[in-house]
């Protein structure tokens, strides 16, 4: 592995049980280096803001935190390139427990729940909220942005639409024609 790998993330905030032992409000914004950071790791054109806002407890186990990532953002658009802005306000309700991956026997039948599905491994005794925080903001990143003006400037350029290219749209013209 290389140095780079054993690096710290872009935007780290650990938290440890003894931290979370009797409650703990966390309310951090990232700060420009670590927003280019994050940018560059998620694709993304810019990161106008990133803002962490949790609360955390201790549980059964390990550790519950409860709040939400807000971020500008700043994406290409998919089809021009294009910039394409959106806030994005994404809530969280993870818990952080020991032994999340403790291999079951085959024959063992395993049911998840709607309640086992936002559970994380617990390393040690500490959490990295602020690593999680910047998952969660990439699974709430549009996968497809588009700019609204994103059509008319591929019509511009004779770019057929989704519908005149489709796999329909020879069907379509047939269906118009006498004698067909």
């Amino acid at each position: 592995m290389t140095a780079a790998e054993f690096s710290l993330p872009e935007f780290s905030l650990i938290v440890t049980l003894a931290d979370a032992a009797h409650g703990r409000a966390i309310a951090v914004e990232a700060d420009t280096g670590a927003r280019a950071a994050i940018a560059r790791r998620l694709g993304l054109l810019a990161l106008d803001r990133f803002v962490l806002t949790a609360e955390v407890r201790a549980i059964a186990g390990g550790i519950a935190a409860k709040g939400e990532v807000s971020a500008d953002v700043v994406q290409a658009c998919a089809a021009t390139d294009l910039p394409v802005s959106a806030t994005i306000v994404e809530p969280f309700d993870l818990r952080f427990l020991r032994d999340v991956d403790a291999p079951a026997s085959e024959e063992e039948e395993i049911e998840i729940g709607s309640e086992d599905l936002d559970l994380l491994p617990l390393e040690g005794d500490r959490i990295d909220l602020g690593e999680a925080a910047v998952q969660t903001l990439s699974l709430a990143l549009n996968p497809f942005p588009r700019h609204p003006d994103a059509d008319r400037i591929l019509a511009e350029k004779g770019v057929l639409s989704e519908e005149a290219a489709g796999p329909f749209a020879a069907l379509a013209k047939l269906r118009g024609k006498p004698g067909a």
